[in-house]
């Protein structure tokens, strides 16, 4: 692939879904993202982790190497040599017991950008314990009681702290580090914990909290979802007054006496009733139709299959066919160096004898 990282090598050993989301990325930027699996290299994981149509596995190549081996191990250290990128996901201490860790890695490649991403980070007691999204959000403060109902926040359905608060921290990470060795000439570890990154991203929602009383933007009745009489939801953001008004005159409600006042929390249950008893007078296609035309800050509640045929995601090019699954495209668009599309992911093992040879050559 063409890309911004067009000629970086990126060493991705096999573990997390957030490694696996980094190494992604990364390749979707351009890299040349080999992938070290178990040896010997089997079928492919019953969860699908690693399945050719996966988009957490595209890109990349695979090599598979037996670590618990002194050979597996002199082969992942002679790749280390020549990647300029390393990632892990172990739990603290285990790539060190293997030998793959920081000190040996470093020593063989001063010019190494190590990373490692893990759930709680490489300090204090729970550095060891397992890190799901739903633990790591609740302890970091992004679940804090919903003011409005008195009950913490529902959790996100896209793995919040392990894909935005950890790959994507990591990712930010790993080319500032490469950065700097620009300038110095060396590599450096680079430690980003799930929790670490779920506690950043959540800035916002610690600011809210800091000022008495406040409710934020997702306890309105403006910020909210609401059911048509289909069964199909709308999203509703009509945060700033120019987009309120167009919702409530697209409702029919622009001029109503007495309408419950947006600015009075006291008065958002009212107004949410009648928000509700609007959109469930129509199916979601009329209000589709209705407000395409009008910036109201309503969106249709789509499903993954219907979101790639949406007009404006199709205008985009958000999604793509890789391998002839449709995935989510590559993110960001590069204007002087464009990435081509993903290739498929690889079969575990499918590529040690190329890379072996080609890295080491």
């Amino acid at each position: 692939m063409a890309g911004p990282l067009s000629g970086v090598r990126v060493l991705e050993f096999a573990g997390s879904a957030p490694t696996a989301f980094v190494g992604t990325v990364l390749a979707d930027l351009g890299a040349d993202v080999v992938r070290v699996d178990r040896a010997p290299a089997g079928p492919a994981d019953p969860d699908g982790d690693r399945a050719p149509e996966n988009p957490l596995s595209r890109g990349r190549r695979s090599v598979a190497l037996d670590l618990k081996s002194p050979d597996g191990v002199e082969h992942a250290l002679s790749l280390a040599e020549h990647a300029d990128i390393l990632v892990e996901g172990f739990r603290p201490g285990v790539a060190d017991r293997l030998g793959i860790g920081p000190q040996a890695a470093l020593a063989r490649n001063a010019r190494l950008v190590y990373g490692r991403v893990s759930g709680w980070g490489q300090q204090g007691e729970w550095a060891g314990r397992a890190a799901h999204d739903l633990a790591v959000l609740a302890l970091t403060g992004a679940l804090d009681t919903d003011p409005g109902t008195g009950a913490p926040v529902q959790p996100p359905t896209a793995y919040l702290s392990s894909f935005a608060g950890g790959a994507n921290v990591h990712v930010q990470g790993l080319l500032a580090a490469l950065h700097a060795r620009e300038r110095t000439g060396r590599g450096q570890v680079v430690d980003t914990a799930l929790a670490d990154g779920a506690a950043l991203i959540s800035t916002l929602v610690h600011q809210w909290r800091e000022v008495p009383g406040n409710h934020t933007v997702t306890d309105a009745p403006h910020y909210s979802l609401y059911r048509a009489a289909d069964g199909g939801y709308l999203a509703v953001a009509a945060i700033e007054p120019r987009l309120y008004d167009n919702l409530l005159d697209q409702l029919g409600l622009a001029g109503t006496e007495e309408l419950p006042d947006r600015a009075d929390p006291a008065a958002w249950p009212a107004l949410r009733a009648l928000l509700a008893a609007r959109f469930e007078s129509r199916d979601r296609e009329h209000w589709v139709k209705l407000f395409d035309a009008v910036d109201a800050g309503v969106a249709p509640v789509l499903t993954a299959a219907e979101a790639a045929g949406h007009h404006q995601l199709a205008a985009r090019g958000a999604f793509v066919d890789v391998g002839g699954t449709l995935q989510p495209a590559p993110a960001s668009r590069f204007g002087a160096t464009p990435a081509g599309l993903p290739g498929r992911a690889p079969l575990p093992g499918e590529h040690t004898a190329e890379v072996l040879t080609e890295w080491r050559g």
